[in-house]
């Protein structure tokens, strides 16, 4: 239980506006907003909870010596990578994090990159700027097979909806499971590299790691089939980057379409950007209209379940870095 007021420290990126739908909150604590070191230093000297919504930046180690106080951190955002620096995840403030908000829009968004490649919607359009009148034959999705690396709460979401539509999908998790309700199967990740020689769509939407980082790169590819499509909307840094433009450049799969990058912003000069068969996108699968209010309403949420003392939703593990599937999604 905590003191009659609380202070939320609130680290936005510079320039941002004030995160929407945070009213109800002030009724019990007093916001302190930062966006840079200095500002940052002096919120956390009091806060009891921080709240984040620059997840990107490294300025939150830098300050966190000020955070004496701090016994709570909320991440707007389903992966906390950047946030699992080792004083924080030694210390025993939990953190949770934006788990289920993205699930099914970030789902929607897969099964649209399936279509364009499958219905061929990026040359429709390119003939259509060109005013050319050419027939083609374009690809069935039903029957065609989906691996989703990454087997937690997005990953359920892409299967249930992809497999709605007609498509046979498997997953990757840390260790494989029978019987799973939304997956055909679900293997282990030792056992990755077989499983991406079955799949006509691979999906990254597996959290980053130190095990995952890189996962994908040049041996990986290489056990992806020729007709392969590969499609990130997880982690940049899952991918090494020269060695997915070299296995589109070789042929090796057939196509990408990612949504975040091992730099971002993706620099205007890199050459993904003008490659054939290739859906460029800036990390924006799971940013529908409303997005921003969802994220304020579910921190508000376990808010009140922190004053009241009772267990928080979504806990993250911080030795793995993910909240597990046992744990429960507050109600967004």
């Amino acid at each position: 239980m905590t003191s009659d007021r609380t202070v939320v420290a609130v680290l936005t990126a510079p320039g941002e506006d004030r995160p929407p739908g945070l009213e109800p909150v002030e009724q019990d604590a007093d916001l302190r907003f930062a966006s840079d070191l200095p500002s940052l230093r002096a919120a956390l000297v009091d806060a009891e909870v921080l709240l984040v919504t620059d997840f990107r930046t490294g300025i939150l180690r830098e300050a966190w010596p000020e955070a004496h106080r701090v016994r709570w951190v909320h991440a707007t955002s389903a992966g906390v990578d950047a946030m699992m620096f080792p004083e924080l995840v030694r210390s025993e403030v939990p953190v949770t994090n934006a788990r289920g908000i993205f699930d099914r829009p970030i789902a929607e968004y897969v099964l649209g990159l399936v279509l364009m490649f499958a219905k061929d919607f990026p040359e429709t359009l390119n003939l259509q700027r060109r005013r050319r009148w050419q027939h083609r034959d374009t690809e069935r999705i039903e029957g065609r097979s989906v691996l989703v690396v990454g087997a937690g709460s997005i990953g359920r979401a892409i299967a249930r909806l992809v497999g709605a539509a007609g498509m046979r999908v498997e997953g990757v998790a840390s260790r494989a499971r029978t019987a799973d309700p939304d997956f055909a199967a679900v293997h282990g990740g030792d056992d990755l590299h077989r499983a991406l020689g079955q799949a006509d769509y691979v999906v990254a939407a597996t959290p980053l790691t130190p095990s995952t980082r890189g996962m994908f790169d040049a041996a990986a590819f290489r056990a992806m089939r020729p007709t392969a499509r590969f499609i990130n909307i997880g982690r940049g840094p899952l991918v090494k980057t020269a060695d997915l433009v070299e296995a589109l450049r070789a042929e090796t799969i057939a196509g990408a379409a990612l949504d975040v990058f091992e730099e971002e912003p993706l620099p205007a000069a890199h050459p993904l950007w003008d490659m054939p068969r290739v859906i460029v996108s800036a990390h924006m699968a799971g940013d529908v209209r409303g997005w921003r209010e969802a994220l304020s309403e579910q921190f508000i949420e376990n808010f009140h379940r922190w004053r009241a003392g009772e267990a928080l939703h979504n806990v993250v593990d911080k030795q793995r870095g993910y909240v597990p599937r046992s744990q429960p999604e507050g109600s967004n």
